[in-house]
């Protein structure tokens, strides 16, 4: 669905590059959603084969702890099973949290719930500033449909805070409305149908209240850990009572040594599916194949899919900051304009690249941050750099390959300390 706003914007700049396309282009909601359904859908088959390629049995069905070494799958249909182990993970995921506000169940959505809506959502609020609403919100904007977010506090809360703000000014540029300091009280449907209306009634922090329309409302606010309803009381796992969240060492060990946890259900760590994915490799070598290699849950690249891209790797520049003191921290930064965007003459000065460095280790870099288009394939490749102990020199002495967007990260000279200037007047 990124990919698809995406080339609505593309679309948009052809011109420049002299193709001569229709400016009433359409787009068709249920033509994509197949096409993603179909994806998905193939995805799912060939994990089953995999499954069974190596000999993993797959058993569908809803798994509860019913003694300390027992659990018991009841699958859609109501057959039980029992299941006996000396050694259990807990891998169950989160599901979408509700505000607990009249309507939220019977009107609104979730993300889980838009990749397979079966129509086009029209005017959409989103709730909530998470990475799922902000990236939601952007591709459907994108596609150009009347988008408004509605934020409690602060935008990508965990992830660093100036950039956090750039993604936010650039989504308002680009025709997503804001709606701050505010959480939705109460949904009422006006009328049925596809999409249907819902008036939606908000309160502000100052109090303040006010009533909107909407044809869509998609709640972002946040997962809850499956952790609850499966049992662990009775082998004495321990949670973390208000998030559901599972604490372990640094070795994904529960409480109780003979159960694990992967993902999403741990507290305290990255809410990322390749993150779960190293961390239950790593996990089932250091079981079974003799290895002590542990998870790194700090040097994570990752990426948020919002209009402008975010990858990121390693420590916000506040956590950097918390972590070795803002004297041993420098920040070098710079804004820059990709290439394919000066023809058409979009967006100079909001593409920004930053490194957090350790004065005192070399000036290690311990914080990579880049707002881009491709922010992903640029933070992948640095990541690997990071795991290496890449140092400021280093990226100095790296010759940039001209004229991509990675290459500022070879020419970075201003530091926030010195205040100088970093807007850019060309590519």
């Amino acid at each position: 669905m990124h990919q698809a706003a995406l080339l609505r914007q593309a679309l948009k700049d052809s011109h420049k590059y002299g193709w001569q396309i229709e400016d009433n282009v359409q787009h068709n909601w249920e033509i994509m959603r197949k096409s993603i359904q179909d994806y998905i859908g193939s995805l799912n088959w060939n994990y089953r084969v995999s499954l069974m390629e190596n000999d993993v049995e797959y058993e569908n069905g809803f798994g509860e702890f019913v003694e300390a070494h027992k659990i018991k799958s009841t699958n859609p249909r109501g057959r039980v099973k029992y299941f006996t182990a000396e050694t259990f993970l807990i891998a169950t995921g989160e599901r979408p949290r509700y505000p607990g506000i009249p309507g939220d169940k019977e009107y609104c959505i979730t993300s889980d719930d838009l990749f397979s809506l079966p129509y086009c959502p029209g005017k959409t609020l989103v709730v909530g500033a998470s990475y799922v609403a902000l990236e939601c919100a952007g591709f459907l904007a994108g596609l150009g449909l009347d988008v408004s977010v509605m934020v409690r506090s602060i935008l990508l809360r965990g992830f660093d805070q100036e950039i956090a703000d750039k993604i936010g000014e650039h989504m308002e540029d680009h025709g997503v409305n804001f709606i701050k300091n505010c959480v939705p009280t109460k949904i009422e449907q006006i009328e049925a149908g596809e999409p249907g209306r819902l008036k939606v009634t908000s309160q502000a922090t100052d109090g303040s209240e006010t009533v909107e329309e909407y044809n869509t409302v998609l709640l972002a606010i946040g997962r809850d850990a499956c952790t609850r309803k499966i049992g662990l009381d009775i082998p004495g796992v321990k949670i973390n009572e208000k998030t559901g969240k599972i604490p372990v060492n640094d070795k994904e060990q529960t409480n109780v040594p003979y159960i694990y946890g992967i993902g999403d259900v741990l507290e305290d760590k990255l809410e990322l599916t390749p993150v779960a994915i190293q961390a239950g490799c790593l996990l089932a070598r250091r079981l079974y194949g003799g290895s002590n290699v542990k998870c790194d849950y700090v040097n994570v690249p990752t990426t948020v899919f919002t209009p402008l891209e975010y990858g990121s790797c390693g420590l916000s520049e506040e956590k950097a900051i918390a972590k070795y003191g803002a004297e041993n921290v420098e920040v070098y930064h710079s804004y820059f304009w990709p290439l394919e965007w000066t023809v058409p003459a979009r967006d100079n000065n909001k593409c920004y690249a930053k490194v957090i460095c350790h004065i005192k280790d070399n000036e290690r870099v311990v914080g990579f941050h880049v707002l881009s288009p491709n922010a992903g394939e640029i933070t992948q490749g640095f990541a690997v750099a990071m795991k290496c102990g890449l140092s400021k020199e280093q990226l100095d002495s790296t010759i940039g390959i001209h004229p991509v967007c990675a290459e500022i990260f070879t020419t970075l000279t201003v530091t926030k300390r010195s205040g100088g200037n970093v807007l850019q007047g060309g590519c």
